[in-house]
């Protein structure tokens, strides 16, 4: 993963995370799509095609692949129709990916 520093704010990316979390425990079904949502602006930001799916068999698409399957459980979170166990699963896949780009961006 390579760290695009113009197009990615860490700070402000740790604080949307931060901010989400403060609310997770009560609402995990909204948390898993906010969390959703801010994975998706970090991989878009560092240059990740999410909607080509060309782009989705790339160097990276195990990260691409864990985003959709997480994006998909906050989906049906949002209509009811997830597991709870199902949406803890997504929130934890979001986490691995969010900790990845944070660790990479530290590196840089």
């Amino acid at each position: 993963m390579e760290w695009d520093e113009g197009g990615a704010d860490l700070h402000s990316w740790t604080s949307q995370w931060a901010s989400i979390a403060e609310d997770a425990d009560d609402d995990p079904d909204a948390a898993v799509s906010q969390y959703a949502d801010l994975v998706e602006r970090m991989l878009e930001g560092n240059g990740y095609a999410i909607g080509d799916p060309v782009a989705r068999e790339g160097e990276e698409r195990e990260v691409v692949a864990t985003y959709l399957a997480a994006r998909e459980t906050a989906e049906r979170a949002e209509l009811g129709a997830a597991a709870r166990s199902e949406v803890e699963q997504a929130i934890e896949d979001l986490r691995s990916v969010f900790e990845s780009f944070a660790s990479e961006a530290e590196l840089d």
